[in-house]
């Protein structure tokens, strides 16, 4: 039985402190999902324009504003009241959201994509907030519970914003229904930030530059010169490019390896967001509230041992003739492999994640909290898009997905060692 305290996951959602914060952050995410992927299966499926260039361009309209305005995003963090920015980056959804209502209604490509740079320069404003105020709402012993919260959350509301996506804009009026349903989740989440305890500035005398180059280069050299706060950062960027690669390449394992339908693809992404959900919650019940990072190498084992297994599994599914379907998966010991394979790597992903953004959080002075924030998000989005470059060069030279996995496996090895000989450095709370 799991035993629910104030310090838990669970517990702290329960709480005025953390649970606000969670509905809007995870109304965000699933509207970010949400309007992507209905907006490239309406291009595909129903206009009969783009192709796999339309999905890349639209990812890259969403990750660019990570890397361009993560900084200054941070810097205004710390300069004004937080609870009170997340208030007027809700507010923003809400535009936004609109926007894409109407985008959608009129079946216009071009507006949605417009709409989703403006969403990813609305996630790369709130990124800091949202990380850098976690520690101003919980105590100390109450940070690992609270980020297994937030990062269990976003991961089920990416998958549920694809999956729910996808679907709606493929019903009758559905682009109405995409439209209608992303408007009422943005007001969802402006009422829950409202919710959210005011906090003070945490350094009300601090000068914003617009020069985003420079405050970019000005955040990043400072967190380089603290060296736990680099440390969990750089793991934490690459546990985002793990997580990238694998989500880039389940639909190639199902159209291309298993020869399945789309009910395949939907098994392996709620699979892995269950499975980092787990991870992200049981870890911080496993560490007792303790900023600890004792469980990350372990992790980092376990991430390349079942994405090794996984990627092996499903090469022998494919010579055994594939698996056509959901249905087909469950009555294999091939898709049963998989599946198991993927859901621990996922466990794997939620437990070497959440102390290190804990560690992060809690080394980082009040004053320049949410530009560490910003450093991490600008580090999180530069590494993802070198992992994606690293993947189709792969993909390029003749590699099937389950070999990009093999690859990605032997790599997150190296990582792994890495990750023992450093932890040190992060030291143990």
């Amino acid at each position: 039985m799991v035993v629910v305290t104030t310090t838990s996951p669970l517990g702290l959602m329960a709480t005025r402190r953390l649970g606000p914060l969670v509905i809007a952050q995870a109304c965000g995410a699933l509207n970010d999902n949400l309007v992507k992927n209905a907006m490239v299966v309406l291009a595909l499926f129903t206009l009969g324009m783009g192709g796999a260039g339309l999905s890349a361009l639209a990812g890259a309209l969403f990750i660019a504003p990570y890397i361009l305005f993560s900084a200054t995003a941070g810097k205004l963090a710390d300069r004004l009241s937080k609870s009170r920015l997340i208030v007027i980056y809700k507010a923003a959804e809400v535009g936004l959201m609109a926007a894409a209502a109407l985008a959608f209604w009129s079946e216009s490509v071009p507006a949605l994509l417009c709409v989703l740079f403006g969403l990813g320069l609305q996630s790369a404003m709130f990124g800091p907030v949202k990380y850098g105020i976690l520690p101003e709402l919980l105590k100390a012993d109450e940070l690992v519970g609270g980020n297994g919260a937030v990062e269990a959350t976003t991961f089920l509301s990416i998958v549920c914003g694809t999956v729910v996506g996808g679907a709606l804009i493929l019903l009758d009026r559905g682009t109405l229904a995409v439209g209608a349903a992303g408007l009422a989740l943005s007001v969802v989440g402006l009422f829950a930030a409202m919710r959210i305890p005011a906090q003070p500035p945490a350094d009300a005398s601090l000068r914003v530059s617009w020069n985003l180059f420079a405050e970019t280069g000005r955040i990043l050299r400072t967190a380089r010169g603290v060296r736990p706060i680099w440390l969990a950062l750089l793991g934490v960027s690459w546990f985002w490019t793990m997580g990238a690669t694998l989500m880039t390449e389940f639909p190639v394992i199902a159209r291309d390896t298993l020869h399945s339908d789309g009910t395949v693809l939907t098994l392996l992404l709620t699979v892995f967001a269950v499975g980092v959900g787990v991870g992200s919650i049981g870890c911080a019940y496993a560490l007792r509230g303790a900023l600890s990072v004792r469980l990350v190498p372990w992790a980092a084992l376990g991430i390349s041992l079942f994405c090794a297994d996984f990627a092996w599994a499903g090469w022998m599914a494919a010579a055994d003739g594939g698996l056509a379907s959901a249905r087909a998966v469950a009555g294999s010991w091939h898709g049963w492999r998989m599946m198991a394979d993927l859901f621990l790597l996922a466990v794997c992903g939620g437990a070497f994640s959440v102390p290190l953004y804990a560690v992060m959080q809690h080394a980082a002075a009040r004053q320049e909290r949410s530009r560490m924030v910003g450093a991490n998000n600008v580090m999180n989005a530069l590494f993802m898009v070198a992992g994606a470059a690293a993947a189709a060069s792969l993909a390029a030279a003749g590699l099937d997905a389950p070999a990009v996995l093999l690859v990605a496996a032997g790599v997150n090895l190296v990582v792994s060692v890495w990750v023992w000989r450093v932890l040190g450095g992060l030291g143990e709370g």
